[in-house]
């Protein structure tokens, strides 16, 4: 391994090591290039090896990938920590403590669909805090193009669903 490419696998695994949530390939993207530490395919070949390698995890819907990193990853950035330079962390912490709350938002929001037994499409739909769901909804779908409307809208409108759905769970009157 090159001590560059060494250098990216590290970045990765110390900015998953940092935060409570999975990150997206965006996300890491976002910090990465926007810092001029490589191109885009270095990066990608950089996660693809860590995924191969068992030090980070990847989970994969049909518009996102998240990465977590594994048990493996945390040890290995607990023993390389120090080749990574202090300003590269200061750089890797600021980036995490100025987004941690909209890249936390972003993450925390997931939705999938795959067709199920009927041939419909089943929606599942979910707001996960901490590793556990505050909202896990699974609908059904007659067609795919719905089926991705629904999990696409799911991403923009969740905050609205979820209130309204914890109202009239709640809600004492009767119709």
């Amino acid at each position: 391994m090159t001590e560059v490419l060494k250098l990216y696998k590290l970045i990765i695994l110390y900015m998953l090591s940092k935060v409570d949530f999975p990150l997206t390939n965006s996300q890491l993207s976002e910090f990465i290039l926007n810092e001029g530490y490589t191109t885009y395919f270095k990066l990608q070949q950089a996660i693809s090896e860590l995924i191969n390698s068992g030090f980070i995890r990847e989970e994969s819907t049909h518009s996102r990938t998240f990465y977590h990193l594994t048990e493996e990853g945390a040890e290995t950035i607990r023993y390389f920590k120090n080749d990574i330079s202090h300003a590269i962390q200061s750089d890797i912490d600021a980036f995490l403590r100025e987004k941690k709350y909209e890249l936390k938002n972003e993450v925390s929001v997931k939705s999938d669909y795959y067709r199920n037994s009927n041939g419909e499409y089943s929606v599942r739909c979910q707001v996960i805090e901490q590793g556990v769901p505050l909202i896990d909804l699974t609908i059904t779908s007659p067609t795919e193009e719905e089926a991705s409307k629904a999990a696409n809208n799911w991403q923009q409108k969740n905050q609205e669903i979820y209130a309204l759905i914890m109202k009239n769970l709640f809600s004492n009157r009767k119709e």
